[in-house]
């Protein structure tokens, strides 16, 4: 989380109705989201300055390793886009053993509302990712996913910013783990959308990908 104090204390309060265990990253906020994140019963951890969602994934990664009962990570969002409902039908495909990755989708249903525009940018980026790793993925660059520890242990991200989602692909297709896509609905609201969630934002995705 990043300055999310006026809504990381919802997003865990749903969340903990479901998963018990809830780890926030705090990536170097000023607004107090450590505090707020902390009274709805999540654990932080704290980065001294802002690294960007990459470096934040990974911590989270690694300090969720550290658990010898975990079964599965989720990584979800603090600014309330995603959905508590997928992730726990995520998490139940890693906790079967149906998967040993799941890929949240926005694309596999009709629940999502996106512009054409934003909905063309991300095919395209899906494209290119398929034709990169071979994995045949309809949302490349969706935050909302399940493992297990064997890949995550085998996650280790060194692009700090948006980039980092394109590499985490690339290393799980070296993997070559079992991987399901899963249906997600992502919630784009005028506060999602200012933390980054623009179309201007899924060009700059785009950019890095080809240009990289």
């Amino acid at each position: 989380m990043y300055n999310e104090a006026s809504v990381v204390g919802a997003v865990i309060t749903g969340l903990r109705k479901v998963f018990p265990y809830v780890v926030c990253v705090d990536d170097g906020s000023t607004d107090g989201s450590q505090d707020a994140a902390r009274a709805a019963g999540a654990v932080v951890v704290q980065h001294p300055i802002n690294l960007g969602q990459g470096a934040s994934l990974q911590t989270g990664i690694e300090y969720a390793l550290n658990d010898p009962d975990l079964d599965c990570i989720v990584t979800f969002d603090a600014d309330g886009q995603h959905r508590v409902e997928d992730a726990q039908a995520m998490a139940g495909r890693i906790t079967s053993g149906e998967a040993e990755i799941v890929l949240g989708s926005r694309f596999l249903d009709k629940r999502t509302k996106i512009s054409p525009a934003k909905r063309l940018v991300l095919r395209t980026a899906a494209i290119q990712s398929r034709m990169a790793t071979g994995m045949a993925l309809t949302d490349a660059h969706n935050g909302l996913r399940a493992l297990s520890p064997k890949v995550a242990k085998g996650i280790h991200l060194t692009q700090n910013r948006m980039a980092h989602a394109s590499e985490l692909v690339h290393q799980v297709a070296e993997m070559k783990p079992k991987w399901v896509e899963q249906p997600v609905e992502i919630i784009y609201t005028d506060y999602s959308k200012a933390k980054g969630q623009s179309l201007l934002n899924s060009v700059n995705i785009l950019a890095d990908l080809l240009f990289r």
